[in-house]
């Protein structure tokens, strides 16, 4: 049951449609006026859970307003770790813990304060790995007895020497050790690192600077004009290229906050991957007269850059990327790197302090526009920060009761109902009598894969189900599967145990539940009434076998060599409805979703998206088998499509990526490049 008032705010929605359409539409709904009816009948908190269905991604904003407002602006600014005042805190037999975050490395804040304290020479570092535990245990039993600062990096890289670790800094006697010696230690978060040890130790955190300000000065404040200057010859030209550098650098680090539209996969780049940019640049434009853009780019997006890159896609897109900052242009002093004019080159005579200067000139926040991406990728950023910090807060829910009913009454509730609608299992017999093997029908092989795979996971949701119940009254024992499953279900997610056996998928059980019935709906009606005249392709459990299935026919049908035949792609311009009969060869699909731009139906090419719509349906597509055909290069984008909207996934032991499925051509009338820095890709099934 919901409180009373919001159950009447339900109900009440429709009379002030207009007021929450402008809130909707606002820029800053989190500090929107609601209806005079409900301004003060709904508390703060009530306000964020409305706030939540209309517009989630200002959900983290209104949470920042709430608890600025309720326990003190201090509690929503970041906080730098003093290390005075924590050592002040300390003693000999407390450790000073630094909890790592993926971008952060506290060496250098250390050292600068061991020589503020007179302990530079008394510090002794050790980075744990392989075969360092009896190193560093001698390095700390030397510091407890001459008073000296011992410092283990990584501890989490050497998950074996840990209980050593417990022990010794059990040992450690107040009445015995140094009262100078100190234990720092880094780690990033790992179940392997002593839990003694984090209780009795001092924590800090420290955040990596976020946003393409707070990198381009990280990356400035190191140099100086004597490394700005040293490029005999060339300090022109190495002063625009390097600003160049640093900018790409920060954009590669923030386009990681827009999920699968910045890379499929968050790459852990480093200052290091800059400085040997950096190294390599200077040492490049001294030995060649000519700058050679083809070697910097290779060194650079291959190799530095590169190397830490393991999707194709994603490789694909920071070399698009680096074209962008390493090329002719940007040595024009009034280059501009964005429309806005916000991001541009600085005049050549400029030094070391104006660079700082145009630096700490810039905005806090970023646009997408230096990204490339469209200004819909920061609400698809925001949604995915609100919907991670609700599902933190539900792993936190007491497991009790809710709203008034007792948990095992809403599971076995929730239980019976899904047992109910989920379909049995397909009789698989009669269908492959129905469909049998033929050499002319691949179609008939893919359907019959399709059953066994969908029964599998059938089978497995009937038979858990039906123990849970059984569990719940008292008949069976209640496993750690089960008690696991019951949870899930509680939080409307999906069964670990069903997903091992599922498709990959996104949603929530509730959607899951009735996307499984859509899909096995699907795969009924093709075996009651034949072959559909246009496949759902979000629909199959491996869509890889249907494509081949497709082409297969095809070299079958004109007895070529099917490594030879490949697709060519048509955009329909008819609807769903209009297509009752399949072509002679190849096949129709549908259920496509566009993400990071939409299709055009008047123009029939990709265009922008619309304000605020962040996937648009893709049209039938017609998919026709060719023997060696030429790939266009021009007037197309080559866009992967994807299963589901993470984009990344594994090589499965079929050869098949767990998650793309092939490339589609579609007509464009801008350049591969735009759309590749959109993000643009198609998406088999979304996450609601």
């Amino acid at each position: 049951m919901y409180p009373i008032p919001l159950l009447s705010f339900a109900q009440n929605f429709q009379t002030y449609i207009k007021d929450y359409k402008q809130i909707f539409d606002s820029s800053e709904p989190e500090k929107a006026h609601l209806p005079q009816e409900w301004a003060n009948r709904l508390d703060d908190f009530q306000k964020i859970m409305f706030l939540k269905c209309i517009r989630p991604d200002k959900v983290t904003n209104a949470m920042q307003d709430f608890v600025s407002h309720n326990l003190g602006q201090k509690f929503i600014e970041p906080q730098t770790a003093d290390l005075h005042l924590v050592f002040r805190d300390s003693s000999a037999t407390t450790p000073l813990i630094f909890v790592l975050s993926v971008g952060t490395d506290p060496a250098a804040d250390l050292y600068k304060f061991a020589e503020e304290m007179k302990f530079a020479k008394r510090l002794n570092t050790i980075s744990l790995g392989q075969g360092q535990g009896p190193r560093a245990e001698a390095m700390m039993r030397a510091a407890m007895e001459k008073g000296q600062w011992v410092f283990f990096q990584n501890c989490h890289l050497s998950p074996s020497w840990m209980p050593t670790l417990e022990r010794l800094v059990e040992q450690v006697d107040p009445d015995h050790v140094h009262k100078d010696f100190r234990l720092w230690l880094t780690s990033m978060p790992s179940p392997q690192f002593p839990v003694m040890i984090l209780q009795n130790g001092s924590k800090m955190t420290v955040e990596p600077p976020r946003g393409i300000k707070a990198n381009l000065l990280r990356s400035y404040v190191t140099l100086n004009d004597d490394f700005l200057t040293s490029c005999t010859g060339k300090v022109d030209e190495f002063k625009h290229l390097l600003l160049s550098l640093c900018l790409f650098h920060a954009v590669l680090l923030e386009r990681r906050k827009f999920g699968p539209l910045g890379f499929n996969i968050p790459y852990e780049f480093t200052d290091g991957d800059l400085r040997i940019c950096m190294s390599q640049l200077r040492m490049f434009l001294m030995e060649y007269t000519e700058i050679a853009y083809k070697v910097l780019k290779y060194t650079a997006g291959e190799i530095n850059y590169g190397g830490r890159v393991t999707d194709d896609w994603d490789r694909r897109c920071v070399m698009n990327v680096l074209d962008d900052f390493y090329a002719p242009k940007v040595l024009d002093s009034n280059y501009c790197y964005d429309e806005s004019q916000i991001y541009h080159q600085l005049p050549p005579t400029s030094e070391h302090p104006a660079y700082l200067a145009y630096v700490r000139s810039l905005p806090i926040n970023d646009t997408p526009e230096i990204f490339g991406l469209h200004d819909n990728a920061n609400i698809t950023f925001a949604q995915n920060e609100t919907y991670r910090t609700l599902n933190d807060l539900l792993e936190l829910q007491p497991k009790t009761a809710t709203a008034g009913e007792n948990r095992d009454v809403v599971i076995e509730k929730l239980a019976k109902d899904v047992l109910s609608r989920v379909p049995k299992p397909i009789p698989l017999a009669p269908v492959m009598e129905k469909y049998p093997v033929l050499y002319e029908q691949s179609m008939n092989t893919v359907l019959t894969q399709e059953i066994i795979r969908y029964n599998k996971l059938l089978n497995v949701i009937h038979t858990s189900l039906q123990e849970l119940l059984k569990a719940m009254k008292g008949l069976v024992v209640l496993s750690q599967a089960l008690e696991e499953m019951s949870k899930s279900l509680f939080n409307n997610a999906v069964p670990v145990m069903w997903s091992k056996a599922a498709y990959p998928s996104l949603k929530p059980l509730a959607s899951w539940v009735t996307d499984l019935i859509q899909r096995v709906d699907f795969v009924q009606t093709w075996v009651d009434n034949g072959i559909p005249p246009i496949f759902w392709i979000s629909g199959f459990f491996f869509p890889q076998a249907f494509l081949t299935g497709t082409l297969q026919n095809y070299a079958r049908k004109f007895v070529v060599s099917i490594d030879t035949v490949s697709f060519g792609f048509q955009i329909m311009k008819q609807a769903v409805k209009d297509i009752t009969h399949a072509p002679t060869d190849g096949c129709y699909i549908r259920g496509l979703f566009v993400e990071g731009a939409r299709w055009d139906q008047a123009a029939h090419v990709l265009g922008e998206s619309r304000p605020k719509e962040l996937f648009t349906d893709m049209p039938v597509i017609w998919l026709q088998p060719e023997q060696n055909r030429q790939v266009p290069t021009s007037g197309i984008y080559m866009c992967p499509v994807y299963k589901t909207l993470t984009r990344a996934g594994t090589l499965s032991t079929t050869g098949h990526s767990t998650n793309f499925v092939f490339t589609i051509e579609v007509p464009s009338s801008k350049p591969q490049k735009y759309w590749i820095k959109r993000g643009v890709a198609l998406i088999c099934a979304l996450n609601y």
